[in-house]
């Protein structure tokens, strides 16, 4: 096989430039081949940046559907747009594969894989560590290995590496950290279907492993992202990510609760949310709602209460914010049974109808939908249900429920064949107007029928 090299590489080789200054060399010149394993949420919107910017890239999947579909220039993320993968089609600088193999061509090698918690709220880094073992089983000497993915502080340094040095060592490839193996972290950042932010003007933390490893790992991110904070550590980029989304998840939990007091009260409290958000300083609004839903929010605090254990640290506000939150769809449910009653109608029997599977508005992403237990909530209860989301047209099985269910159109004739609209994500795609002039009862978790109130009177409930 014969191999070209840049001028500038055979220079540098013939100076006896060392593992990182030939990496670095490569990374500058956009010649480095960029690998990014998982091709879902956050790795496919990655692995376009990095194309766009010039790199070669290589995506690895190992659902074989989505590099037959990448290859056609087709998008199964319909959020990011029709157009994001176009830019695939025929292009010599990118390919995308299910062959573990070749991850042995790249320079740099990024990781975007679930972190889920277990069955008893523990995490589950097995994604994680087979990964590395993956890459291990694969490796080259100078590669720069990143991993996205959120976990406890130390996941990179406790887990992630040992798995690569260990695997790479049965293959008699010897690998040191800083010398040509090179390791950091780089939490992702992504909010699926927000408009202001895409991935290459989200602000990207970087932390290494040691010092020539977050180097590398900054200039690399500098390609296609607009601004790279490099920090002291890969602890640190951890802490980072799992603190921002545990400042959400506290500020969701105490506004959750604080709906709970106001409804006992007979307030609103959406007015009341509003009213404190005209103060131009010291308060920022959060909103309740069913629920938490997604793939940070609901799990990443608890990556780090459970870490926390080792050091003998209390984490209550954490743990209580996740009591609070995982308490809602109860909540939920027993005021859809309360208003349901207070129309001299039982739960039992009921048919029930609910707005939105996906866990935020205006997108197809259901991880961790907090509709999906207040589904099996009603259906416990005897309701007959059934759901509508024009972005979710039938459900799939995932982590703790298989539904088998298909939407329903929201038809004026299809609303008023339902004793309860509950409206569980608002999406914008919906008729409010008509939801307000054809339904018999609405719940609302999401103040979506705010406009309606008036005319809608003791049909319309806050929950």
């Amino acid at each position: 096989m014969t191999v070209f090299v840049s001028e500038k590489q055979a220079i540098g080789r013939s100076r006896g430039m060392s593992h990182a200054e030939q990496l670095r060399t490569k990374i500058e010149s956009r010649q480095a081949k960029v690998a990014v394993i998982g091709l879902g949420y956050v790795g496919l919107p990655l692995l376009a940046a990095f194309h766009e910017a010039g790199f070669p890239v290589l995506g690895f999947d190992i659902d074989p559907e989505k590099p037959v579909l990448l290859k056609k220039g087709e998008n199964y993320l319909p959020h990011l747009g029709s157009d994001l993968c176009k830019q695939f089609v025929g292009s010599a600088k990118f390919d995308a594969t299910t062959d573990a193999k070749r991850l042995s061509e790249a320079d740099a090698i990024i990781v975007c894989v679930p972190t889920p918690l277990g069955q008893h709220g523990e995490p589950d880094l097995s994604y994680v560590v087979n990964t590395g073992l993956m890459i291990g089983q694969n490796a080259k000497e100078n590669q720069l290995v990143v991993l996205e993915s959120t976990s406890y502080p130390g996941t990179t340094r406790e887990d992630m590496l040992p798995a690569i040095i260990k695997e790479a060592a049965k293959k008699g490839v010897k690998l040191t950290l800083g010398e040509n193996l090179f390791v950091a972290f780089s939490p992702e950042r992504e909010d699926p279907g927000r408009k202001s932010h895409s991935t290459t003007t989200i602000p990207k933390l970087v932390g290494g492993l040691d010092k020539i490893s977050g180097d590398l790992a900054t200039r690399l991110y500098t390609g296609p992202i607009k601004t790279v904070v490099p920090v002291s550590t890969a602890e640190v980029a951890e802490a980072s990510k799992v603190f921002e989304n545990v400042f959400r998840c506290v500020n969701i939990a105490l506004v959750n609760e604080l709906k709970t007091i106001m409804d006992a009260m007979g307030i609103n409290v959406w007015e009341v949310i509003e009213a404190a958000s005209t103060k131009p300083f010291g308060f920022m609004p959060f909103y309740p709602g069913p629920g938490l839903g997604g793939h940070c929010i609901p799990i990443d605090p608890f990556y780090l209460t459970w870490k926390a254990k080792e050091f003998k640290v209390p984490a209550r506000f954490i743990e209580i914010a996740g009591e609070v939150n995982n308490s809602m769809p109860h909540y939920v449910v027993h005021k859809v049974a309360a208003a349901l009653n207070n129309q001299g109608k039982a739960t039992k029997g009921a048919k029930v109808l609910v707005l939105g599977l996906a866990y935020k508005p205006d997108i197809a992403d259901t991880r961790e939908s907090p509709t999906y237990e207040l589904i099996e909530l009603l259906l416990d209860m005897g309701a007959k249900v059934d759901y509508s989301d024009p972005f979710v047209k039938y459900t799939k099985p995932v982590r703790k429920y298989n539904l088998d269910m298909h939407s329903v159109d929201l038809t004026a004739e299809n609303l008023a064949k339902f004793d309860v609209v509950l409206i569980s994500t608002n999406h914008t795609a919906f008729d409010y107007a008509a939801v307000a002039k054809s339904s018999k009862l609405v719940v609302d978790t999401r103040n979506a029928m705010k406009k309606f109130a008036g005319e809608m009177g003791e049909r319309l409930v806050r929950a």
